[in-house]
């Protein structure tokens, strides 16, 4: 899975079949999606239009509540590869636990089936705490290849990333650079470093989740931010910039909670 890759919410199906395509001309493998997003259908006319052979790009994808169970997980996955017009997909998530639901473990049950099938070659969760973890790895042996969580300077996740890393599984960030707002790129901190380093803000916060070792989906659909947040592979952070950075933590409260929140 490509370390870097292109999140599309709130992108619609015209917009995201644009920037698919662009993106994956300035170098994106890695195209993030999600049944909740409505965009699927645009994301997959974008990846043919990009003219890239399809073994070449990593396409992710999520499904809601709706298909928690174990027959309804692989019904979401043919539908999400009818609406891409894929073959098969790299990596499928559940999108939220629903703990209020009470269908996530049979969900996983599900997935871990659909490994076999080889309609999905990986699978994994979206906005699961450790404890949400726990259940899932209990109940079926299997261990989410990805776990993807809200996650930033001013939200580091420090208790899931440990859970993430002492299991063995890729912690992959979304809303990596703190959301439409621009509130962590406005931060004194990061401006500063942007001028000491000669990149911009956006560059400098996606260069910290390398550092940490993250995966990371991030979006855009201006031209010029598509380039910038690709080129964060030529320079390194010093150690004591990534403990700054990291220090702007705002604790859990300022994340999502998954467990009163999901679709």
């Amino acid at each position: 899975m490509p370390r870097l890759g292109l999140g599309t919410w709130p992108m619609d199906d015209a917009e995201a079949e644009r920037v698919v395509a662009e993106a994956i001309g300035l170098g994106y493998r890695l195209v993030d999606t999600a049944e909740n997003y409505r965009n699927e259908r645009g994301v997959g006319l974008g990846l043919k239009a990009s003219g890239v052979a399809r073994e070449d790009l990593f396409v992710t994808t999520k499904f809601n509540r709706e298909w928690h169970g174990v027959d309804l997980a692989a019904e979401a996955a043919e539908r999400a590869l009818d609406r891409l017009g894929l073959d098969y997909l790299d990596l499928l998530l559940i999108h939220w636990p629903n703990p209020d639901h009470g269908k996530y473990v049979e969900a996983w049950q599900g997935l871990a089936r659909l490994l076999e099938s080889g309609r999905v070659k990986a699978i994994g969760t979206s906005n699961f705490k450790p404890a949400h973890l726990d259940r899932i790895i209990d109940a079926t042996g299997v261990v989410p290849d990805v776990n993807q969580i809200q996650l930033s300077p001013f939200t580091t996740r420090d208790a899931s990333r440990e859970y993430d890393a002492a299991k063995g599984i890729v912690t992959q960030s979304w809303s990596p650079i703190g959301g439409a707002g621009g509130e962590v790129r406005k931060d004194p901190l990061v401006t500063a470093l942007a001028e000491k380093y000669g990149r911009t803000p956006g560059q400098i916060v996606l260069r910290w989740h390398l550092e940490l070792g993250l995966a990371v989906a991030v979006k855009s659909s201006n031209a010029e931010r598509l380039e910038q947040n690709l080129d964060v592979f030529g320079f390194e952070l010093d150690p004591a910039d990534v403990e700054a950075l990291s220090g702007l933590d705002r604790g859990e409260a300022a994340a999502a909670d998954s467990d009163q929140f999901g679709h």
